[in-house]
């Protein structure tokens, strides 16, 4: 073959295999395209790359995931009446750092620490010396310094008052807190609330550690919410958007009666003073229902300071169990009667009493001779009720005890509550417990058993929650009621058990005559409970747990209430006088809000009154049972509180805005809860001192408000 043909053979191979290297490409260009094209539609169909959700990362970067803080219920009394909200607290600090200076040029640290020791004194409890050593620290270049629990919760009032101070450097944090507006006010029962920050998030939380807030605090807190928001507004990503709605925390009402409360409060606090004792409690419960209409303990504390708090955190209405000696009889005189076993005009031998060659002494040791056991009753004889004790035999006696639902817990839903117990074992023991000694009772345990006594022989439950409402929907997801748990004695028994008891505070040789209530017969039993020690009871009045337990009307019970007080070291008089300082006005109280308990507890809907002039605002508001406060010399309403459609107790206080000057009114009757509302509208400073309602003002009412301007409230 010539070289020609050679070379055009090698040419033609040459453009054949170009042609196919050509082919090849191509063919493998179409098949990474068809791949990739193929992987683009599944994932724009699908969204997913190895198992991750683009969607999902897509929102990571565009999407901004925030936290819907729920808000905390509040606790009202029975009547709406609040008793515990939310507000804020802050914590200050001072910046020294002299490079912090703002966008305006003005310094943002301390510049004269003489002046801001001087000024900030006066609102913190830290004196200007203390202070200013805090502000020239050992460390001169330290950013930052604060002022320690001195620093620490700080009220919105006082925040307000330093901010207006103008200190350059003085800074604040805020944090979540609770208002409780009455101050000392069934503080063990109500209880107190602790911040609580999540590791995870930050964010600070309320949390119940006492009483009803830690008891129902799930209810209360509610649950946070999360939602979404979009992080720029030039992306837009299809997404059936994720989230969780804030459910905000149940409002809870309790079944107190402020006004019995705040009286019952008083009164205990006098008792306390008067006697100085290491504790006292006086519960008073409607003997109808078994709810729990006042309660009270000292020592005690305020729940918005936290002053007194470090006394004592134990609720003694259902932690503490105590021999509750007299009182007992009431329940050995009503096993007896039901028994058949009660012989009222038998006579009997007072002073002492040989069980078993042991001894059962009367609180007068002498004894008052030959006397009827009726008679022994009203002069709290122990002899007495220890016959009693034998006549129905242990066995029996046992039985009433548990009938009485003693030596068991009452499930009242409060923390660690005792269940009591007692010595049983021997004669004497079984005889004791007939007048009160060898066995351990809480008061809520006492509570519980009267109620079989003042009633028709059926025991209720006492309850302190009157429902809760779910604040979304206005539903009441639970409700508080009457609950029989026993019948122990017959109807006709607990009749004559009160005509009994009566002769204790109507006879002369009665132990109870200091508790005479007028217009009303009493029926009682006084208590004075020896305290068992290592070598034996206690001697002495300073040395006994002193108690009282009344019932009126006597013929048919509306109320009881039991006080218990707890070695008292002082006695300036006859303790049953002292403590009838107690019963004898919240009883009365009690019985008068009783008789007009429709008009009191009468609820309506704030109409809407925004808009409208003075005088036909004040008009439609006192036509539904409503008073209004006028705030400002403006001839229209132009905000009203509470707001419209909000539901409340007739008689309170409605406050409508006018704008213009705005002048102190007379705030004499009003509750703390109605200055504090005034105060914020008018953006005035507060100070209260005392319990109760508004009993004078230092500023004189038609005086105009200044800005920033202080008043001293006192509260009685």
């Amino acid at each position: 073959m010539n070289k020609n043909w050679q070379r055009l053979l090698k040419s033609n191979s040459t453009r054949n295999n170009s042609r196919v290297t050509s082919m090849l490409f191509l063919i493998t260009v179409l098949i990474i395209f068809g791949t990739l094209g193929g992987r683009f539609l599944y994932v724009a169909s699908f969204k997913e790359v190895k198992d991750h959700d683009l969607s999902t990362a897509a929102r990571k970067i565009y999407m901004q995931t925030q936290v819907i803080n729920a808000r905390r219920g509040n606790i009202y009394d029975a009547n709406g009446m609040l008793l515990a909200e939310n507000t804020s607290t802050y914590s200050v600090y001072a910046i020294l750092d002299k490079k912090q200076v703002g966008l305006n040029g003005k310094p943002n640290h301390v510049v004269d620490k003489e002046k801001t020791a001087a000024e900030l004194s006066k609102y913190i409890p830290l004196s200007k010396e203390k202070i200013l050593a805090i502000l020239n620290p050992a460390n001169p270049n330290l950013f930052q310094v604060e002022f320690g629990n001195a620093g620490a919760n700080i009220s919105i009032e006082t925040h307000n008052q330093i901010v207006a101070a103008k200190l350059p450097g003085i800074q604040f944090t805020k944090q979540p807190a609770r208002l409780y507006p009455n101050g000392i006010f069934a503080s063990h029962l109500i209880g107190i609330t602790q911040t609580q920050t999540n590791p995870k998030t930050g964010v600070i939380a309320l949390i119940g550690a006492m009483g009803i807030e830690r008891e129902l605090n799930t209810l209360l807190a509610g649950h946070n919410g999360i939602r979404e928001v979009k992080n720029t507004p030039s992306y837009t990503i299809d997404d059936k958007a994720k989230g969780d709605p804030v459910k905000n925390g149940d409002q809870v009402y309790t079944t107190l009666d402020s006004k019995l409360q705040t009286l019952l409060e008083s009164e205990m606090t006098t008792l306390d003073g008067q006697t100085a004792p290491i504790s006292a409690t006086a519960t008073v419960v409607d003997a109808r229902t078994g709810a729990i209409v006042a309660t009270t303990q000292r020592p005690t504390f305020d729940a918005t300071t936290r002053e007194g708090i470090g006394k004592l955190w134990q609720n003694l209405l259902v932690e503490n169990s105590f021999e509750p000696g007299s009182t007992m009889k009431v329940f050995s005189l009503a096993a007896a009667i039901n028994s058949g076993n009660w012989h009222p005009n038998e006579l009997y031998q007072s002073g002492t009493y040989l069980i078993n060659g042991q001894k059962v002494t009367d609180w007068n040791p002498r004894g008052w001779g030959m006397i009827p056991y009726i008679q022994g009753f009203a002069m709290s004889s122990n002899v007495a009720m220890a016959h009693v004790e034998q006549m129905m035999g242990p066995s029996l006696w046992h039985k009433y005890i548990n009938a009485f639902h003693f030596n068991e817990s009452t499930n009242s839903g409060l923390a660690n509550e005792s269940a009591g117990g007692m010595q049983f074992k021997y004669p004497i023991e079984q005889a004791n417990t007939a007048f009160g000694q060898g066995i351990r009772i809480t008061p809520m345990q006492m509570l519980q058993a009267f109620t079989s006594v003042a009633g028709n022989g059926q025991e209720l439950k006492p309850y302190f929650i009157s429902k809760i409402v779910d604040p979304n929907t206005g539903k009441v997801i639970f409700r508080g009621k009457r609950t029989v748990i026993g019948r122990p004695i017959k109807a006709s028994t607990a009749a004559e058990v009160r005509k009994v008891m009566q002769n204790v505070v109507y006879q002369p040789f009665g132990t109870g005559t200091a508790y005479k209530i007028p217009g009303f017969r009493v029926a009682g039993k006084t208590g004075t409970a020896q305290i068992a020690t290592s070598h034996g009871y206690s001697v002495g009045d300073e040395n006994v747990i002193h108690s009282w337990v009344g019932m009126v009307p006597a013929n048919k019970p509306k109320y009881i209430m039991y006080i218990t007080l707890n070695q008292p070291k002082k006695i300036p008089g006859p303790l049953t006088k002292l403590m009838a300082g107690v019963f004898i006005p919240v009883m009365e109280q009690a019985l008068k809000m009783d008789a007009t308990h429709e008009t009191q507890t009468a609820i309506a809907t704030i109409p809407s009154v925004t808009g409208l002039n003075v005088a036909a605002a004040q008009s439609q508001l006192q036509h539904v049972k409503f008073k209004p406060v006028v705030i400002g010399s403006g001839t229209n309403v132009t905000a009203q509180y509470p707001a419209a459609q909000t539901q409340q107790l007739n008689n309170q206080r409605v406050f409508i805005q006018t704008g213009g000057a705005i002048t102190i009114p007379d705030m004499r009757g009003w509750s703390k809860n109605d200055v504090l509302m005034f105060a914020t509208i008018a953006h005035l400073n507060v100070d209260f001192n005392g319990n109760g309602f508004v009993d004078s003002q230092s500023i004189k009412p038609g005086t105009e408000v200044q800005n920033d301007q202080s008043i001293n409230v006192q509260l009685k």
